[in-house]
């Protein structure tokens, strides 16, 4: 009797374990989406709204030249406002932190706006599908592996940073080759990225509280795989999109 009544102890408790991953991956995955939807929206109004294209461009005889002060201004502010997200992430309440997630999904739309300038919307629509599938894939990948990510994971982070840095460097020289080059090793990193970030999350939110701190937790790890994302797409969209 005893005996039964450990199993039973036991089984509940991996019951119990494996409902709160799924909660807590539920709800990783909705405020992605909603960023995600926040980002689209923002993205196609600053795109097809004249109003608000003007703001973020120059243009001649019709013909758009590049990019105005403004534009330049709301390309870094997602960074920005990212960094201040790292900073206040202990000091601040849930809802600020979240509210901070919604802003900066918003801006980062309007700084992506122009890929509807550049590129064909069927091509984008072909790599954003193709995004969603190799995302799930390698999301897919990261839960269900038993292989340790953690070493792939902290290599690649510095992949991320030596992308940060030559991106900052292509912005201002222009160079169309090492944009292709960045583009690549981009679409590698954050491959291997979806995948080690969605094991970690697996791991973080294991024992769902409810606290404050597991929403925080939660939330961010939201922001991670919504950067993954992202940035996979746009760097498979240099790389196989049509430009107009």
């Amino acid at each position: 009797m005893e005996t039964n009544s450990r199993n039973t102890n036991l089984d509940n408790i991996e019951s119990a374990t494996i409902v709160g991953r799924k909660n807590a991956l539920a709800s990783v995955f909705g405020w992605m989406f909603i960023g995600m939807i926040l980002t689209t929206i923002a993205s196609l109004s600053f795109a097809f709204v004249p109003s608000l294209l003007s703001l973020m461009v120059t243009t001649e005889n019709g013909f758009i030249t590049g990019k105005s002060i403004l534009g330049h201004v709301i390309t870094f502010a997602p960074l920005l406002l990212l960094i201040g997200m790292g900073a206040g992430y202990r000091k601040l309440p849930f809802i600020g932190l979240a509210a901070l997630f919604m802003a900066f999904s918003t801006l980062f739309g309007i700084s992506i706006s122009y890929i509807f300038i550049i590129y064909e919307v069927g091509s984008i629509v072909n790599v954003f599908l193709s995004t969603c599938a190799l995302f799930g894939i390698m999301a897919g990948v990261g839960y269900f592996t038993k292989t340790d990510l953690t070493k792939m994971g902290n290599i690649l982070m510095i992949g991320v940073i030596g992308i940060f840095v030559a991106s900052l460097i292509n912005y201002f020289v222009g160079s169309s080759q090492m944009g292709y080059i960045i583009s690549v090793i981009a679409v590698i990193i954050f491959t291997g990225l979806t995948a080690y970030d969605m094991q970690k999350i697996k791991n973080m939110l294991q024992d769902n509280d409810g606290s404050e701190s597991y929403k925080k937790l939660a939330l961010w790890g939201a922001l991670d795989l919504y950067l993954d994302f992202i940035n996979l797409f746009l760097s498979l969209l240099r790389i196989f999109g049509s430009r107009k």
